[in-house]
């Protein structure tokens, strides 16, 4: 590879492999890969937010409506999320860190039982047949201890989900292909989700691919010897070269000086998870300052706001904007790194942004 590819290529390469021109749901989740998840509605959740730019007439909650009739699945990769169904077999059958204790394993079982019974089965059925109680959740909240076995279960592999019913998983058993388990195919499983994720998040400066590898113990937890080993040897046949003392990798197959990366006009408000900002240290590496996503910080800490949104114009991410619904109407307040562009074009760019929020979050105006 040319020893003449500078941050601006890398910068245009970032951006332009990932917003490819858009496409049908299924064939965007497919060449995503991954789709990360999160339950806040700001003004929407945020696979929601990163889908619209790559599938066309995207609306709000078209991956929930159509996830029953894909070929996808919500499961776990470096976080949570969908992924196309082929991929489960690099992962299942996962073996979780930490085995269930004899009281939860008994409760799991009658869970799964209950399930068989049923079909399918809200969390609230399965509350209110076995009591279970509450618990503490990561937040210092109280949570159902129904819902954390139920995601016990499902990250386990012996439950799917089947659909979403206002935003809540209903279950049911898995038939999960499973993947080839003996040496050599663990082998080969784990230099698979190397590639997946690389081809995810490239390009990626080497201490975000180590760190990428290490969430991939989220995933597949009983991969984690195989996984570090295929990383390592990754790094002897990734394209890769060195920049201002930092190391970056991309798949050898492609070129980050090729003219398609050549970026547009286009004003857009990304997802504080699009695989475009969603690893941090590239982030200021690519655009020179620090983009945090701060709903789960303290208000009187907060910088940016609480759930701001990338904005990105052309190949640079030049500020953030924060979104609100009022009735049937969208506001909007936006922050930048330096200061505001004066450009025309720029005005004319974000005024169509807007446009397509506002269509996109089915309201008037």
């Amino acid at each position: 590879m040319p020893t003449t590819i500078t941050l601006d290529d890398l910068r245009r390469y970032a951006v332009a492999r990932t917003l490819f021109a858009p496409t049908t749901l299924a064939r965007a989740i497919q060449k995503l890969g991954f789709v990360q998840a999160d339950p806040i509605r700001a003004p929407a959740r945020a696979q929601d937010l990163t889908l619209r730019h790559r599938v066309k007439g995207y609306v709000a909650g078209d991956l929930e409506r159509r996830y029953p009739k894909l070929a996808i699945e919500e499961d776990c990769l470096v976080n949570y999320g969908f992924l196309p169904r082929e991929h489960l077999a690099l992962m299942h059958p996962r073996v979780a860190a930490h085995p269930w204790k004899p009281t939860t394993k008994r409760q799991a079982d009658e869970v799964l039982a209950f399930v068989r019974e049923r079909g399918q089965v809200h969390p609230r059925e399965v509350d209110e047949h076995f009591a279970h109680g509450r618990i503490t959740n990561y937040w210092g909240g109280s949570s159902s201890a129904s819902t954390k076995l139920l995601d016990g279960i499902h990250y386990r592999g012996l439950l799917r989900v089947a659909r979403r019913e206002n935003g809540t998983r209903i279950y049911e058993l898995a038939t999960h292909p499973q993947g080839d388990d003996s040496p050599a195919g663990r082998t080969l499983r784990a230099a698979a989700l190397i590639e997946l994720i690389v081809r995810k998040y490239a390009p990626l400066p080497a201490s975000s691919l180590t760190y990428l590898t290490r969430l991939l113990g989220y995933g597949a937890p009983h991969l984690k010897t195989q996984t570090q080993a295929a990383m390592r040897l990754a790094r002897e046949h990734l394209a890769s070269l060195q920049i201002d003392g930092t190391t970056w990798y991309w798949p050898a197959d492609e070129n980050p000086r090729s003219a398609r990366h050549a970026p547009d006009d286009a004003a857009r408000l990304l997802a504080p998870f699009d695989p475009i900002v969603w690893d941090r240290r590239r982030f200021e590496l690519l655009w020179g300052w620090t983009y945090k996503f701060e709903a789960y910080t303290p208000p009187a800490q907060r910088k940016l706001g609480y759930y701001a949104l990338p904005l990105l114009w052309g190949d640079r991410v030049i500020g953030w904007g924060t979104l609100s619904v009022a009735g049937a109407h969208l506001t909007h307040a936006l922050g930048y790194a330096t200061k505001a562009p004066r450009d025309a074009v720029f005005r004319r760019e974000l005024d169509a942004e807007l446009a397509r929020l506002r269509s996109f979050l089915r309201l008037e105006g």
